[in-house]
């Protein structure tokens, strides 16, 4: 006569049949408790790492990216404020920590910053480049202006006949 003692409250059976490896990339649905109610809310990233296996202290991490902000969880395999947890897509890595993905990340970014230039970050650097760069838009539009002058009084000279004269053309002769 063998009762089966239930230890939690998790179907513990099913999460160690979801296998979650490295690289996985999951949602995880977390109860939360607000003014006495439960409600679910979704984390979905990308799994670093597993750490003690399917073992009862179990735990997997899980990164995403929230407003421009990495953001990492620490779940617990057997949580009961856990409803469930989806594998969305797995992927192929080799390495069991994926702990670079954070350098990785922030290496990007920095790259990514270096391209751009602050929006109304004050320098005498700048300020000197946008005034040669105000002072060269000047100087070609008024060139620019003096070339379109010139044209006009061109076209006038040919438009405009000459007084008791036939137009005379003149062609080059090589």
């Amino acid at each position: 006569m063998t009762a089966g003692i239930k230890v939690s409250p998790v179907n513990m059976e099913a999460r160690q049949k979801l296998g979650i490896r490295a690289g996985d990339t999951v949602r995880v649905w977390q109860k939360i408790e607000e003014k006495g109610k439960f409600r679910l809310q979704a984390f979905e990233g990308l799994v670093l790492a597993v750490k003690h296996g399917n073992e009862a202290g179990g735990t997997f991490t899980v990164r995403r990216v929230a407003s421009g902000v990495g953001v990492e969880k620490v779940f617990p395999i057997y949580s009961p404020m856990i409803d469930k947890i989806e594998i969305v897509k797995r992927a192929t890595v080799r390495r069991a920590k994926l702990y670079y993905i954070r350098e990785k990340v922030a290496r990007e970014a920095r790259r990514l910053l270096r391209r751009t230039r602050m929006v109304g970050a004050s320098s005498a650097h700048h300020e000197a480049e946008d005034a040669a760069i105000a002072a060269e838009a000047e100087a070609r539009a008024a060139a620019e202006a003096e070339i379109a002058a010139k044209a006009e009084a061109v076209v006038e000279a040919d438009v405009a006949p000459v007084d008791g004269a036939a137009e005379v053309t003149e062609t080059k002769s090589e």
